[in-house]
């Protein structure tokens, strides 16, 4: 993929200096590297390029030769681009092996996070993650990714004013509360603030 290289420009006042990576261990690449190693979303080439103070194609250069050295390397995840954006990936061969760890034994035990995320769902299912965030105030996208995976929410379909994906609990999770229906949960529900609340909390920006 052909790229136009971009001059780092300087900070804009306030904003923080870029980290000088080249006098880092392992300089640029070791540095993407760590980075994309605790983002929850995935980081698009410009925004990694301006934190650092980089050019976009040498970004693109060190992104893609750590994908070589994985591969060669024969690591279990790799570095894949999506939609013009990076992130790590546990590669396809081990997929059966991740869910079977993600499913069963003590290393499992959800996070509170998760916890709290899961709760927000099964009450208010069906609901987009950006309205999940707006009622816990973070972003919930890593946590999110998490209970699919574990076979504990699933997608349920689009919102029709936003196209926003809706997400809702599964019959795992009834088995794993011993619960019947949606209707044998707690009367936890009216303590959670309503659509319209919600509704102000998206637009606000809150998650």
């Amino acid at each position: 993929m052909t790229t136009h290289d971009t001059t780092a420009q300087p900070p804009a006042r306030g904003a923080r200096e870029p980290v000088v990576v080249h006098h880092l261990p392992g300089g640029l690449r070791s540095t993407l590297e760590a980075v994309l190693m605790v983002v929850d979303e995935p980081v698009s080439v410009a925004d990694l390029a301006a934190a650092f103070g980089v050019g976009e194609s040498e970004v693109r250069a060190n992104l893609e030769g750590l994908e070589v050295e994985y591969r060669a390397q024969q690591r279990g995840f790799t570095l894949r681009e999506v939609d013009g954006t990076w992130r790590m990936y546990s590669r396809p061969a081990y997929a059966d092996a991740v869910e079977t760890f993600l499913r069963g034994g003590q290393q499992a035990k959800l996070t509170q996070a998760a916890l709290e995320t899961l709760a927000v769902i099964a009450y208010r299912q069906p609901i987009s993650r950006s309205r999940v965030g707006a009622i816990r105030g973070v972003n919930v996208d890593g946590v999110t990714r998490t209970l699919l995976t574990r076979g504990l929410v699933t997608e349920v379909g689009d919102d029709p004013e936003t196209g926003a994906t809706l997400y809702g609990t599964t019959p795992t999770f009834l088995e794993r509360l011993g619960l019947g229906s949606l209707d044998e949960l707690p009367p936890l529900a009216p303590y959670l603030p309503d659509a319209a609340i919600i509704d102000e909390l998206v637009e606000q920006g809150h998650g």
